[in-house]
């Protein structure tokens, strides 16, 4: 490697070049700041500690600064960035919770510049260490540096090829970047399989695993596979109590990611764990949006994998376990559970024995990709895929969809569907089939596939339209806007993905909305930095390049008269906005004292979403647990912002709804509540 030109100060903390706007945060006049729930508000800090600390990560920002990797090693940098920015974040939003605390910001930046001395001799030990040690990477959703934590065994040969068991971590609410790392550097976890290497992900700390915190899982894999040699099908998950959670919702929606799933207690939905009765239900689209993430609405993907679920017997989170044994009992299939004798909310050293047995048995079989039976279960093309089976159109989103293919023999695949307007093949044989066709029968219909076509690009692919089942030619999309995996809504799907956050260079037409969109702008740069632990990719509307078309969702702040993207693409949206009314779905809304709040394709680029005055949509009142931190809103809404946003929204919802499978407005009276 060769050291490079300087970086930016933004870069060093693992976000991308491009020009940025550091704003101070000055809430709206009158408006008060909302007190944040995570994580809490900690001690403060003797103004000698402060300088001490202060002085000290100066010294390793600047350096990160003057530091620039050319070749394979450049994400090297990463591993150092990870500790700068959690030291930067505890000074700046006061997260020391002990005295003792302030030895381990000293403890942490001492350790990233250790490792940015020995980069500086062109080495790098870490990179073949063995025992506990911490690691990052640059997300791709906000460029951040984001840590996880291994565990790799004296014994292991880093040139083999290695299992990988991810361990999601329980709820911490204090458990910050610099909580983490300490932890993750110093100390074992609660499993230490044989041979294989343990991955701690951080998930952004305190999310459930969902959203960003979702993307945090695969995204640390992804960096654990590229630094390692492990093998793709002997990936084990596993999770205990938040992370049980976060086990279960991983392992239903990405089943065919894993050789075995194990959950430890956790929530699985919304309405039981949070006892709910239905006279007590959020507004429609907010229910209709728990199929988000609960997972007995995607149980038939388990299916797929094997998955070992495990409570104590007098945890109350035993439940999660009884809810899905009987969701599996109602598909047919029996669901393994074990159950800690006595026990409350932990394992018992037996309990945990046997689990360790189940996924050392799985690991060895390894993932079984080319399976005869493949079930998919989902409401969204947000979870799309099982193995060899692609959803890639619905009936409506948000209705339980299924696909369950069936290989009867090397000539005959069955398909049965339900709520799926689209379907793709892949090969379902691990080693090329011999012949020339294969009779494919979906729902009824036979279709003589060519064997070729299971292995092209896209695989073979057949669509639903009032005819009954077609299969199409090539890969060629049909014309006009449809709703496809990563382009279908909700407004919060556009935080699971890069985005840029286009500030408005020109002031709004009303005063109101000048207001509510400095309040809301500040809150979002405040709210990502505290609870989805990094710093948002901003830029100005006047200075958005093609470049940045292609690479990122727009979430677009202001209105047509302050911003120029907004004024660009207004007459292509389906909601209309001047400065005296707004217009959706045939409704009209004083725009002196409201706001629409949208995701829709990007009409400068429909591979990309467009979000209109929106960061993600649930906020701190529903941080208190993690099994509200879902979305609120659908692909649409407009709000009333003549009061303070609050903890719980950011204006009165005065209309919502989603667009249907071709981005249009679902007439009124036609949603399925």
């Amino acid at each position: 490697m060769r050291i490079m030109a300087p970086m930016s100060l933004r870069h060093l903390l693992g976000i991308p070049i491009i020009s940025l706007i550091f704003v101070g945060v000055v809430f709206a006049e009158d408006w008060k700041p909302i007190p944040r729930l995570l994580p809490p508000q900690g001690i403060e800090i003797p103004a000698d500690q402060r300088q001490k600390i202060e002085t000290d990560l100066t010294k390793l920002e600047s350096r990160l600064q003057q530091t620039h990797l050319q070749d394979a090693s450049s994400d090297l940098l990463a591993d150092v960035q990870i500790y700068a920015k959690a030291v930067r974040l505890a000074l700046d939003l006061d997260e020391f919770y002990k005295p003792t605390d302030f030895a381990i910001a000293t403890k942490l930046l001492a350790s990233g510049e250790k490792r940015l001395d020995e980069l500086a001799l062109d080495q790098h030990p870490w990179t073949q260490q063995h025992g506990v040690l911490v690691r990052g990477y640059t997300s791709k959703i906000d460029g951040s540096a984001q840590p996880y934590g291994l565990e790799i065994p004296d014994n292991v040969n880093l040139d083999e090829k290695l299992p990988l068991y991810v361990w999601l971590h329980g709820r911490g609410d204090k458990d910050t970047d610099l909580y983490f790392i300490n932890q993750r550097q110093s100390r074992h976890g609660q499993i230490a399989p044989a041979g294989a290497i343990v991955l701690h992900a951080f998930g952004r700390q305190c999310l459930g695993f969902k959203s960003a915190g979702e993307i945090d899982v695969f995204e640390a894999i992804a960096s654990a596979q590229k630094r390692y040699k492990i093998d793709p099908d002997r990936i084990i998950l596993m999770g205990f109590s938040m992370g049980g959670a976060g086990a279960w919702h991983l392992g239903a929606h990405y089943a065919d990611h894993f050789a075995a799933v194990h959950a430890g207690a956790g929530f699985i939905d919304v309405a039981r764990y949070q006892h709910i009765p239905p006279s007590r239900y959020p507004a429609w689209y907010e229910v209709k949006l728990w199929g988000m993430y609960d997972v007995p609405d995607y149980v038939r993907n388990l299916f797929n994998v094997p998955m070992v679920a495990y409570g104590g017997e007098i945890d109350p989170q035993r439940a999660s376990s009884q809810i899905m044994g009987e969701a599996f009992k109602a598909e047919g299939h029996e669901l393994k559970a074990i159950v800690g004798p006595g026990m409350g909310h932990k394992y018992d050293k037996g309990s945990l024995a046997e689990i360790m047995r189940l996924m050392a048995e799985a690991q060895a079989n390894g993932r079984d990709w080319y399976a005869r039976q493949v079930s998919l279960q989902t409401r969204t093309l947000c979870y799309n895929r099982m193995k060899w089976v692609t959803a890639t159109a619905l009936v409506r989103h948000w209705d339980d969809s299924r696909i369950d293919a069936n290989l009867i023999n090397d000539n005959q695949i069955e398909v049965k569907t339900k709520n799926v307007a689209g379907v793709a093949l892949t090969s379902p044989w691990k080693h090329p089939k011999a012949g020339a066709t294969i009779q494919v029968t979906i729902d009824g219909q036979s279709f003589s596939v060519p064997v070729a076509a299971l292995s092209a690009k896209g695989g073979a692919r057949f669509s639903l339209n009032a005819r009954g089942w077609t299969m199409d030619q090539g890969s060629v999309a049909p014309p006009g806007l449809r709703k496809i995996r990563g382009l279908q809504g909700p407004i919060d799907d556009a935080f699971m993905a890069p985005f840029l956050v286009v500030v408005p260079s020109g002031k709004s037409a009303n005063p109101q909305v000048q207001k509510w969109v400095d309040f809301e702008l500040d809150h979002f740069k405040e709210r990502w930095r505290e609870v989805f632990r990094g710093d948002l990719r901003i830029k100005k509307d006047t200075d958005i390049t093609p470049a940045d078309m292609r690479a990122y969702h727009l979430v677009l702040w202001g209105d047509a008269n302050s911003n120029s993207i907004i004024k660009q693409i207004a007459n292509q949206l389906p909601i209309q906005w001047n400065a005296k009314q707004i217009t959706a779905n045939g409704q009209t809304f004083d725009a002196t004292t409201s706001v629409p709040v949208a995701v829709y394709p990007n009409p400068l680029n429909p591979s990309r979403y467009v979000v209109l005055n929106s960061g993600p949509t649930f906020r701190e009142a529903d941080d208190r647990t993690n099994s509200l931190q879902n979305p609120k809103l659908p692909d649409w809404a407009i709000l009333d912002i003549t009061s303070q946003p609050t903890a719980k929204a950011a204006g009165k919802v005065l209309a919502a709804g989603f667009f249907d499978e071709h981005w249009q407005f679902e007439p009124q009276g036609t949603e399925r509540r």
